[in-house]
């Protein structure tokens, strides 16, 4: 018998005021009494022979030990969760994997072609999480990570294997509506690209995770722009991909993570003059321990989006 197992009741209760500091909230989020859920606590720390909790002027507050133990109860309780619903869902035949994944990234490139991993593997589900930033994946219920970053940042993401996927290649784009005034043409050509030294003159659009994203463009195309960095700033090409098709201004973007707005006419290449950074898109898996084997799913969506990736 695993005596030393505390009751889940405990845990959740636990894991709820730690969350909240506070067992007024605990009692809420869970439907129970607060003296229902102090005294889960108080029998917790008893078993532990630890104190979790102590007093001051703002309330309850987490020891040390009651902070690092709430960190771990978590994981408990989310793969306790997970595993569940899994199971409750039928999900067991092929096995599920958790990916976390940049969020244009997963909207825009690999949702669309998941359909066709689950048409090979009907049997393995697919659970698709947002990150932007490295993580320990000990602490977190993911069993892969599909990351954009330089070779440096996926090297130095400890604990993990990087396997590349593809180059992140950019080009500025923009309405075609921004483009009718910036050139004197003739009829019919308002869409056709620009030279960069136009876009040196038309507003900028800027991501925040990559300032200098426009600097570098102007600088390998060997045009000076001194408003390169000005502009409003914006954090995922999603949003970059709404503010330009609105008009708003030009957007340094990857052309995979917007073929829908292409398609339909609703963003254009504004200067074809494509730049290829230091940024790649990587599949970050956890290193083995202990000899274990990858999971036959995670495997197979490795291999399957490797091939997507050189497609």
């Amino acid at each position: 018998m695993r005596r030393m197992i505390p009751s889940t009741q405990a845990l959740a209760c636990f894991e709820a005021a730690a969350r909240h500091e506070s067992y007024t909230r605990a009692a809420q989020e869970l439907a129970l009494t607060q003296s229902a859920v102090s005294r889960q606590i108080i029998a917790l720390e008893e078993q532990l022979g630890v104190q979790l909790f102590k007093r001051s002027r703002h309330g309850m507050v987490l020891t040390p030990a009651g902070h690092q133990y709430s960190q771990q109860v978590a994981q408990w309780l989310q793969g306790i969760e997970r595993g569940t619903l899994d199971i409750m869902a039928h999900q067991g035949a092929g096995g599920a994997i958790s990916i976390a994944a940049v969020p244009t990234f997963a909207t825009r490139w690999l949702l669309p072609r998941l359909p066709q991993f689950q048409q090979l593997h009907p049997g393995v589900v697919v659970h698709i999480d947002v990150q932007t930033r490295p993580f320990v994946f000990a602490e977190r219920q993911v069993d892969a990570a599909i990351y954009a970053g330089t070779p440096e940042q996926a090297r130095q993401w400890p604990g993990t294997q990087a396997t590349w996927l593809m180059d992140e290649i950019i080009v500025p784009v923009c309405s075609p509506r921004l483009l009718e005034p910036a050139i004197d043409r003739g009829r019919g050509r308002a869409y056709q690209p620009v030279a960069p030294q136009v876009l040196a003159r038309l507003p900028l659009l800027q991501q925040s995770t990559r300032p200098d994203g426009w600097r570098s463009w102007f600088d390998e195309v060997g045009v000076e722009a001194p408003h390169a960095l000005d502009g409003p700033r914006y954090e995922l090409f999603s949003m970059l991909a709404v503010a330009a098709a609105q008009g708003m201004g030009v957007a340094l973007i990857p052309p995979m993570l917007i073929e829908d707005e292409l398609a339909r006419g609703e963003l254009v290449v504004a200067c074809n003059l494509p730049l290829r950074g230091s940024r790649a898109y990587y599949l970050i898996t956890p290193l083995a321990t202990d000899g274990a084997p990858v999971r036959a799913a995670l495997e197979a969506f490795a291999r399957w989006l490797a091939g997507r990736a050189a497609g």
